[in-house]
């Protein structure tokens, strides 16, 4: 097997929390997320259902992905095409499993930013917003959290400067005391390592990749750190993954999600 970049494992991580059987969604701009349902679906989550966001389109088979979520390509082959209003009820009523969400901050119980960094009205730095993901967040049955913005230790915070999307608990109380129906974030997984979540809801370190130490997670984690005993390494790609990776990003638009210095860790070449 050749070797293999932190762009082509992240994916790959991200792809295996997909449960074969699935229905799964991604929003906007969003390219690890969108390579990591195709990925699935060619591995081990052949009977998962895609929808992708932005179009919408189900279940299609594109050539490539595409630079943007609203490239036309990606409804090629599809089964069916929803239309907005259809999916949302979807969502609502529970009949999707999945959603991948990310966000300029991430809390401990999972509750993303992507509306504001330095809180409104008078932002540092105004974000693209939820774009519905405040409503669905509530109600999908698991979510994937992800960020690529790990180590720069201004992501994964203590408290979110603007509460976009759900997690596990907000300000306002837990999922069961607001009466939201879906199970709320999964995982969370970074370029650093994955997470799961405890039954109190908080982000729970369970395995990082092998070039990263507990002490650098430590640092990057502005969040009181809880981990596993032990931590563990995260199992590295297969050949079919790997190969279905390639297949369905030829173009590498995964790795606009990384920095330059993250896109030199490399694995498995010697």
């Amino acid at each position: 097997m050749s070797g293999w970049g932190i762009d082509e494992w992240f994916v790959v991580a991200l792809a295996r929390t997909i449960r074969d059987g699935e229905v799964v969604f991604h929003g906007f701009a969003s390219p690890s997320a969108q390579v990591a349902m195709h990925v699935a679906r060619r591995t081990h989550a052949a009977g998962s259902l895609l929808i992708e966001g932005a179009t919408y389109a189900v279940d299609p088979v594109p050539v490539f992905v595409p630079p943007t979520s609203n490239d036309l390509a990606l409804h090629r082959d599809a089964v069916y095409r929803m239309r907005f209003e259809e999916f949302f009820d979807a969502a609502c009523r529970g009949a999707v499993d999945r959603m991948f969400l990310s966000g300029g901050q991430i809390d401990a119980y999972g509750s993303t930013n992507v509306t504001a960094i330095g809180g409104m009205p008078r932002p540092k730095i105004k974000l693209g917003g939820g774009g519905g993901g405040a409503n669905i967040s509530a109600t999908i049955g698991a979510l994937t959290v992800w960020t690529t913005r790990h180590r720069s230790g201004r992501t994964l915070v203590e408290h979110l400067d603007f509460l976009t999307d759900i997690g596990h608990r907000t300000p306002a109380g837990s999922r069961a005391d607001l009466g939201y129906t879906g199970g709320g974030p999964q995982w969370l997984v970074t370029e650093l390592g994955i997470f799961d979540y405890t039954p109190e809801g908080r982000a729970r370190l369970v395995a990082t990749f092998p070039d990263v130490s507990l002490a650098d997670v430590e640092r990057a984690t502005r969040f009181e750190l809880q981990s596993a005993a032990p931590v563990t390494v995260i199992a590295p790609p297969t050949p079919a993954e790997l190969a279905a990776v390639r297949a369905v990003d030829p173009l590498g638009v995964r790795r606009s999600e990384f920095g330059p210095d993250e896109l030199d860790r490399r694995f498995g070449d010697g």
